[in-house]
């Protein structure tokens, strides 16, 4: 098993927003990094667990768990003129954007960014790499031990 943090900025798809769904459920698509494709379409697999990361809001940080429900497959959207995910150069025989289902494990309190940065412990943590701006990024077995010790 592996373990992720997986950014959503919540005025464009929250926490709160996944676990009103009635299977709370839901594909991550949208996503629009070679890299962080790359994660998902290789390295995820069902039963991978993730930090919910609010971003680029008021008070970003960890708000939540999510379980990788469904391996990965083409987003759909790269295909959908009509979505600002739309990619001309994707095809259906060549797509070039995955995306993975994932699944409400549960909400937790918000853990803060600032509030991340206060341990030394999670120093190397990708998430707080300056300049580090991947929606998607892998966290050590022992940050995230240590973040549920601190939840």
């Amino acid at each position: 098993m592996r373990y992720w943090l997986m950014k959503s900025e919540p005025d464009e798809f929250s926490i709160d927003d996944l676990a009103v769904l009635s299977q709370q459920t839901i594909a991550w698509e949208g996503v629009r990094n070679y890299q962080a494709r790359n994660f998902m379409r290789h390295q995820m697999s069902i039963g991978d667990e993730a930090f919910f990361y609010h971003s680029c809001c008021k008070e970003p940080g960890i708000v939540g768990i999510i379980i990788i429900s469904q391996a990965s497959y083409p987003d759909r959207t790269q295909f959908n003129p009509a979505s600002k995910y739309y990619d001309s150069k994707a095809t259906h025989d060549n797509p070039r954007w995955f995306n993975v289902d994932v699944t409400l494990k549960r909400k937790t309190r918000l853990i803060p960014i600032k509030e991340l940065r206060q341990y030394p412990e999670l120093s190397n943590m990708r998430v707080l790499q300056t300049g580090n701006r991947l929606s998607i990024t892998p966290v050590d077995p022992r940050e995230w031990q240590y973040i549920l010790s601190i939840l």
